[in-house]
């Protein structure tokens, strides 16, 4: 029967031209909008280490000394603080973070010196976070104990200064140190750049930074304190630092401390111990606040920081907003198209038709509006993609149709024209028959 309620559907779309691609038009425009702010949003919204993120999470203690009461701890840590949570080793894995902005140069290599973004981390990042190698591997343990000048490198400045060769053994010089290249990442661009976001809540919806690149050059957190000297800028402090160029002692917090946790239990515990050691730093007079500590998970942490574009949300409501509307519009064209065929469906029932056989063929008929009006939303979907990759935002070359939101795509097309076809559908397959052969 699919088959031929299909056959009827095309010759009644094929009857009308004008008013089938005004319904047509109707569903693709309202699902090219839906779907392009979607799509962004799902981008922007979505998990950047789906592997694990469920096992990573986030501690923050407040060593301000202010005796006023804060809600919440400062986003970031300061450096004997993260320096002590670290040394403990009562995670799986740690991995202090801080970034910074240096010059950097090749020897041999035939180009100016460049300005580059440098990562102080320390060895467990590149496993914690599933950052995947090109050539050569991370650093070890044992070179974050020794201060090693060794560095691993992005795929993007691998490409610049070695036109992509395998760079591993050669020299970067690193402000005045040089630094021994072991390792070169695959092309890795984690969206939103998770393990950078702090005060997203305070920067006015501009999180644009939260999608920028990885930085260019990742180096041993110690050994980078040494190579950038004064180049580290702290994220707050409290009073003036007696030397702006060693933070490592200063009223400030400036460090990001991330933790691989891999079980309820082990949280509990890393929970307990966070709070344990506030309250041993209170009790030696360096804390005021021992009580606000939090152990924020990855997906937590960035919902905290409200890292998805307060304009985004916004556009994308108005979208299905717009969509709605469309389809409003479909089910008026849909019920006056029905209601103009009201003599051929009372034929229909007089001879033997049931109330559900013109119910489904009136929504096959709306099915196959909604899979034009997909593919018709394909395309204004890519060319609405196609804007936005040409903004001035951060993420615009993230910006992409997947094969999930493909599907979704004509899903969506398929179910609204259902949804618009259902009343229409239903009043065509109430009429009175009699009534209808009285008019023939």
């Amino acid at each position: 029967m699919f088959g031929y309620y299909l056959d009827l559907a095309l010759r009644s779309l094929k009857r009308n031209k004008v008013l089938t691609a005004l319904m047509v038009l109707a569903i693709a425009v309202g699902i090219g909008a839906s779907m392009t702010t979607l799509t962004v949003m799902r981008l922007l919204s979505g998990d950047p280490v789906p592997t694990r993120s469920g096992t990573l999470f986030y501690p923050q203690v407040d060593p301000d000394p202010n005796p006023a009461a804060r809600h919440q701890p400062y986003d970031m840590m300061d450096y004997r603080s993260a320096l002590d949570l670290w040394s403990a080793r009562r995670a799986d894995r740690q991995a202090m973070v801080t970034s910074s902005q240096l010059r950097l140069t090749a020897p041999q290599v035939n180009l100016p010196p460049l300005m580059a973004q440098m990562l102080s981390t320390t060895s467990d990042f590149f496993p914690m976070f599933d950052v995947p190698f090109r050539y050569g591997r991370g650093w070890t343990a044992q070179d974050d104990e020794n201060h090693a000048r060794v560095a691993v490198i992005s795929s993007d400045l691998n490409d610049k200064l070695f036109n992509g060769a395998d760079s591993v053994g050669r020299t970067l010089r690193l402000k005045d140190a040089d630094v021994r290249i072991i390792g070169v990442l695959a092309p890795w661009r984690p969206s939103p750049q998770f393990y950078d976001v702090a005060g997203g809540r305070f920067a006015n919806g501009d999180t644009a930074a939260f999608y920028n690149r990885p930085e260019d050059v990742f180096v041993p957190f110690q050994s980078s304190l040494e190579i950038n000297a004064g180049g580290f800028q702290p994220f707050t402090c409290w009073s003036i630092p007696d030397d702006p160029a060693h933070l490592q002692n200063s009223p400030c917090v400036w460090v990001a401390l991330w933790v691989q946790l891999d079980s309820a239990a082990k949280v509990g515990s890393y929970r307990r111990f966070v709070a344990d050691y506030a309250a041993q730093q209170k009790a030696l007079g360096r804390f005021v606040h021992a009580d606000n500590t939090q152990l924020r998970s990855l997906m937590a942490w960035l919902d905290f920081n409200q890292v998805v574009p307060s304009d985004v949300r916004l556009q994308t409501w108005l979208a299905f907003a717009f969509l709605l509307i469309c389809l409003f519009n479909t089910v008026g064209l849909l019920l006056a198209k029905f209601l103009r065929r009201a003599g051929e469906i009372g034929v229909r029932r007089a001879l033997g038709a049931s109330r559900a056989a013109v119910f489904a063929q009136c929504l096959v008929e709306a099915g196959l509006i909604g899979l034009c009006g997909g593919a018709g939303g394909l395309l204004l979907t890519l060319f609405g993609l196609w804007l936005v990759r040409s903004q001035p935002v951060e993420y615009a070359d993230l910006v992409h149709l997947d094969t999930a939101m493909f599907l979704a795509t004509f899903a969506l097309a398929v179910a609204a024209s259902l949804l618009a076809g259902v009343l229409p559908a239903l009043r065509a397959s109430r009429m009175a028959p009699s009534l209808q052969l009285k008019t023939l």
